[in-house]
C-alpha cells in the first residue's frame, strides 16, 4: 500500500493556518492533485473552507469548557487529548479520504507544539499506523520582522517546536504582502529568511530595549510608504546606542539559535500563484513527495512542474516584488488582468478558449511585469488554464444566469 502524505498546519493564533489550508486546497485543485482538509480546532468554527473531517464532531469546546471547569486553553488541550485518546475516530475518517494530499489545520495554542505531548503523540500514530508521511508548515506572521525582539521570539518558537515534534518541518513567514504597510525593514528579507549573521540584530534589540529607536533604511521607490526613522550620520551609529541590562542574555539567545543553526523561514504571500507552488515544492521535498512513486504518466504538466521542483523562487524576487517595488508591480499586474479580461471576452465569441487562435497572455509588450521570468513562463500555462485556455489544468468556468454551486 502506498504512503500517504500531507501537511500539518501550525503556528500561533491570527498567523494565517486557516487562510493558508483553504488557499494551498484551491491551489492543489487547480493543478489536479486530490486534497482533503481535516479541522483539528475545535475553537476554529468559521473556517473559510469546508473541511472533510472536523474535530467539532467528536468534541464540543463549549462542552469540555462546561463539563471540565476549563477555560479556552486549556480546553483546546483537553480536546487533542480526547483525539489522541479516541484516535479510531481520526483513522475511520481518513480512511473515507483514500489517498488524497491532507492539510491538517491546527490549533493555534503554542503549548501544542512547543511542550505538549499530545499533537506529538497524534503524529507519530498518524506515521506509524497509517503511514502518513507528513511535514510541518509552522506559519509565523512576518509582522515580527518589524521589531527585533519579536523576530528573536519567533527564532525561539520555531527552534522549539522543530526540537519538539522532530519531523521534516518548514518554518513559513506568511502575509509577506503586508509588510509594505510598515517602516521600513533595517535588512534586506534574505537576512530574516537565512538567519545568518544574528549579532547584527543586537545593536537593534539594545536600542528598542533602552528606549532609542535605530533608523531603518527609507523607503526606495514609494514616497508614499512609511520610513518613520531618521537616517543615522556616518559618524554616529551603534556605539551611541546605551548598554541594555539585557546585554548579555540578548547575546546568548542569539548563540543559542545560531548554535543550533536549524531555523531559516520560506516567504509566503497566499494570493500568489508564484509563491504558492514555491512552497509546495519545499513541502514535497521534505516530505518525500517529490520522490514518491505516485507520479506517472498520466499526470498534468503542472503536476510533473510541481513534483520535479520547476517551480523554484528566489527571496531577492519576493523582496523586488512584495516590498521594494510593490506599487509598479501591482500597477503592472492590474493592466495586465484587465487585457487577460478583454482576450477572455474575445475568446467567448470564438477565439481563445477552445478555438483556432488561442491568445497568448503575458509575455508581450506592456504585459504583466515578471517576478522570475524562467517561472513566469512556468506558470503562464496555469493562469491560461484558469481563464478557460488549454493547459491541462481543467477548470469550467460557468457563465453568468448558469445554476450550480460553487467550490
Amino acid at each position: 500500500m502506498p504512503p500517504k502524505f500531507g501537511q500539518l498546519v501550525i503556528g500561533p493564533p491570527g498567523s494565517g493556518k486557516s487562510t493558508y489550508c483553504d488557499g494551498m486546497h484551491q491551489f492543489l485543485s487547480a493543478v489536479g492533485r486530490p486534497c482533503s482538509i481535516v479541522n483539528l480546532d475545535p475553537a476554529n468554527d468559521h473556517t473559510s473552507y469546508k473541511p472533510a473531517l472536523d474535530v467539532r464532531s467528536l468534541v464540543s469546546l463549549e462542552q469540555i469548557m462546561t463539563d471540565e471547569d476549563l477555560g479556552p486553553n486549556g480546553s483546546v488541550l483537553h480536546a487533542l487529548e480526547t483525539i489522541e485518546a479516541d484516535f479510531d475516530w481520526l483513522e475511520d475518517g481518513l480512511a473515507t479520504l483514500d489517498n488524497d494530499y491532507i492539510l491538517f489545520d491546527c490549533p493555534g495554542q503554542v503549548e501544542l507544539f512547543t511542550h505538549h505531548e499530545s499533537l506529538r503523540n497524534i503524529i507519530g500514530k498518524l506515521a506509524k499506523k497509517l503511514d502518513y508521511r507528513l511535514v510541518v508548515m509552522h506559519l509565523v506572521d512576518s509582522f515580527v520582522l518589524t521589531r527585533p525582539s519579536l523576530y528573536i521570539s519567533a527564532l525561539l518558537l520555531s527552534l522549539r517546536t522543530m526540537l519538539q515534534l522532530d519531523m521534516p518541518h518548514i518554518n513559513v513567514l506568511s502575509k509577506i504582502d503586508n509588510l509594505h504597510n510598515y517602516p521600513r525593514l533595517p535588512f534586506d528579507l534574505e537576512f530574516y529568511t537565512e538567519v545568518h549573521d544574528l549579532q547584527y540584530l543586537l545593536p537593534l534589540l539594545n536600542a528598542e530595549q533602552t528606549g532609542k529607536t535605530l533608523p531603518s533604511r527609507p523607503s526606495d521607490d514609494d514616497p508614499t510608504r512609511p520610513a518613520t526613522l531618521p537616517e543615522l550620520d556616518e559618524d554616529e551609529g551603534e556605539e551611541d546606542v546605551e548598554p541594555s541590562k539585557f546585554d548579555a542574555l540578548n547575546a546568548a539567545i542569539v548563540n543559542l539559535v545560531e548554535d543550533f543553526s536549524l531555523v531559516g523561514y520560506e516567504p509566503l504571500v497566499v494570493e500568489d500563484k508564484a509563491s504558492m507552488a514555491a512552497l509546495l515544492h519545499a513541502a514535497d521535498k521534505a516530505s518525500g513527495y517529490a520522490f514518491g512513486a505516485e507520479g506517472g504518466a498520466n499526470d498534468t504538466i503542472w503536476q510533473v512542474a510541481v513534483r520535479s521542483g520547476a517551480t523554484s523562487m528566489d527571496v531577492r524576487d519576493v523582496q523586488e516584488r512584495w516590498i521594494d517595488r510593490r506599487v509598479e508591480y501591482d500597477a503592472a499586474e492590474r493592466e495586465a488582468w484587465a487585457k487577460e479580461g478583454e482576450e477572455w471576452n474575445r475568446g467567448e465569441d470564438g477565439q481563445g478558449a477552445g478555438g483556432e487562435e488561442n491568445v497568448p497572455v503575458g509575455g508581450g509588450e506592456g504585459d504583466e511585469m515578471d517576478l522570475d521570468v524562467d517561472f513566469g513562463k512556468e506558470l503562464e500555462g496555469l493562469r491560461r488554464g484558469m481563464k478557460g485556455f488549454d493547459s491541462g489544468v481543467k477548470i469550467v468556468r460557468k457563465k453568468p444566469g448558469q445554476g450550480g454551486s460553487g467550490g
